[in-house]
């Protein structure tokens, strides 16, 4: 990026600067260069912004308007974020540490056709007012039940998808009439208030959605403050259990996408020519850090040396770097305390008695950027820290199976539950395994990995609550109201 971005916070509407003369400064990851900044908001802020989509929501046009309105204006938000999709995936590789193939399909490509299918199809399909069925014996015409926008909504992003997970959340938000506080990740900000410009350019009503920034503090106002009705987050398990917490004195809806640590089922006559491409897709896709990447792999005793040999063959081939270079396979770690932690777990599996079969270091050559090599674990029982932790980071772990029940049993030995795959050379078989499986989304022989949006997003146990993406993550955002009438005599 040739120009170094400062942003002001957006609120009813506005670029304003905050109460505190605090500045949030923006590092690539790659180059540990100073990329932009943004205001840093304080608690009176988030209070302003939260104000501001209160105002906006019982006073304001936006969810009175009719769900073709709102479709109209979420479309034109759409068309200008397709007319800047270059330098969104610029600004995600600098920002995010994206590869540049990642940056173009998953962080912005795929959320782009979500939010313009969410602004169109989705919600002019969605049953804002549904007919009650008939009751025997009482004819027609009883009530009706109504899908209402559940007030505001209080967003909370976190900083792997930036772009991508900023538009999960408005998407179905906006849609269903809510107004929003939208509080990007500290380290990944800009995306957000690229979306506010774009929203300004749209002529979204002034408060409807506001953006800010800040500390634990700030967003402490978020999950406690009485005038936000619906709370979505993503982040870790342990920051989630925080959120649900602090949402529960006022009783807010909660949505929350947290972490995973899916397995990858391998059966015996499993085609591993076509295992191994989605085993270290899982393991280097943005260097790891990714919820719902399957890094727990389950392999068939007969077949674990087999595929471990392969796996190693193929990670001395990845090539890690810079993620501007088309040529990159991995890019960095957003941050040097990310990269420690995912060191420190490796060593606590070595500990433990794993044993490194590739990787474990820093890559020569790489002293700028937080960068990591891949690291493939064996050795590794299921009880393992490393086995059940989740690492955000480019570390898979092997570990044989005997048969299909000790799979599932193994597979599902996990306090997460968000994503898993399943390899069999039989799919009815692999489909058997699949529905056994106690997670949110689960690819049989390469399917997935859930990216359609018909289908729901989100996991079970402590990898989450509620569901995201398509008709299921805007009913996430609405409220649901019976109303009855007489039944008209004679």
């Amino acid at each position: 990026m040739s120009v170094s971005p400062h942003y002001r916070l957006f609120i009813d509407g506005q670029w304003t600067d905050g109460e505190a003369d605090s500045v949030v400064e923006v590092i690539n990851p790659a180059s540990e260069a100073v990329i932009g900044s943004a205001v840093q908001a304080t608690e009176k802020d988030v209070a302003r912004a939260i104000e501001s989509a209160r105002g906006a929501f019982d006073d304001g046009p936006w969810p009175r308007m009719t769900p073709r309105q709102r479709s109209d204006i979420l479309l034109r938000m759409a068309d200008i974020m397709d007319r800047r999709r270059s330098e969104l995936i610029d600004l995600n590789i600098a920002e995010a540490g994206s590869t540049r193939a990642l940056a173009e399909f998953l962080q912005v490509g795929i959320p782009l056709e979500h939010f313009r299918d969410t602004a169109d199809r989705v919600l002019m399909r969605f049953p804002f007012e549904q007919p009650m069925l008939p009751i025997t014996g009482m004819g027609l015409g009883q009530g009706v039940v109504l899908k209402e926008p559940a007030g505001v909504a209080a967003l909370i992003s976190a900083y792997n998808f930036p772009l991508f997970l900023n538009l999960f959340k408005s998407a179905p938000a906006l849609a269903a009439g809510c107004t929003a506080v939208l509080k990007p990740a500290p380290g990944t900000p800009l995306e957000a208030f690229v979306l506010a410009e774009i929203a300004e350019e749209a002529e979204l009503p002034p408060g409807v959605l506001n953006v800010v920034t800040g500390d634990i503090e700030a967003g402490r106002q978020l999950t406690t403050h009485p005038a936000v009705d619906v709370v979505s987050f993503t982040g870790s398990d342990a920051v989630g259990r925080l959120v649900a917490s602090q949402a529960s004195s006022t009783v807010k809806k909660v949505i929350l996408e947290l972490g995973g640590k899916s397995a990858n089922i391998v059966c015996e006559d499993a085609d591993l020519s076509k295992v191994l491409p989605s085993v270290i897709e899982n393991m280097i896709t943005h260097a790891g850090q990714g919820c719902a990447l399957l890094t727990r792999t389950l392999v068939h005793r007969s077949r674990h040396e087999e595929l471990v040999a392969m796996i190693v063959a193929a990670l001395s081939h990845i090539s890690i770097g810079d993620p501007a270079d088309p040529s990159i396979m991995m890019g960095p770690l957003i941050s040097a305390a990310q990269r420690d932690k995912v060191e420190s777990l490796i060593a606590t599996g070595v500990s433990e008695g794993a044993q490194i079969a590739f990787g474990g270091e820093r890559p020569a050559g790489l002293d700028t950027g937080f960068f990591v090599q891949p690291t493939l674990l064996t050795g590794v029982d299921n009880d393992m820290a490393v086995a059940q932790r989740e690492f955000f980071g480019p570390v898979g772990v092997v570990i044989p199976f005997d048969d299909d029940a000790d799979a599932v049993r193994l597979a599902n030995a996990s306090d997460y539950g968000l994503a898993g795959g399943v390899w069999a050379r039989d799919p009815l078989r692999a489909y058997g395994i699949a529905r056994q499986i106690r997670a949110g989304l689960v690819g049989v022989n390469g399917g997935g990995p859930g990216l359609s949006p018909h289908g729901p997003f989100g996991g079970y146990k402590q990898s989450g609550l509620g569901r995201e993406w398509g008709a299921f993550g805007l009913e996430e955002f609405t409220e649901a109201k019976t109303v009855h009438w007489p039944i008209a005599a004679g």
